[in-house]
């Protein structure tokens, strides 16, 4: 695991509990350095950065809290508070 990788993780993880504690604004921050870090390195996010994140406002998405997840026939819809939607399919 490179060095950018691992704070790619650390980012992900302090979004994270930032997010629970209620720091939307940090968590924000720690996302766009995350994809910065990523994006500098050619390295692809940990899946659960790129599904629980939001596309057009960069938050952390925690379910019930600042997004909704619905599942359709055959994916998911998860829904920010800003309005963006991610689709992801499932079997």
């Amino acid at each position: 695991m490179t060095l950018a990788e691992e704070r790619i993780d650390r980012l992900a993880d302090l979004a994270h509990k930032a997010t629970s504690e209620g720091h939307d604004d940090r968590a924000r921050e720690y996302v766009r350095r995350a994809r910065r870090i990523g994006e500098r390195n050619r390295l692809s996010l940990p899946r659960e950065l790129k599904r629980f994140t939001c596309d057009a406002c960069d938050r952390y998405l925690l379910p019930g809290r600042n997004c909704r997840v619905r599942t359709r026939s055959g994916h998911v819809v998860i829904t920010c508070d800003c309005g963006s939607q991610a689709r992801y399919p499932y079997e």
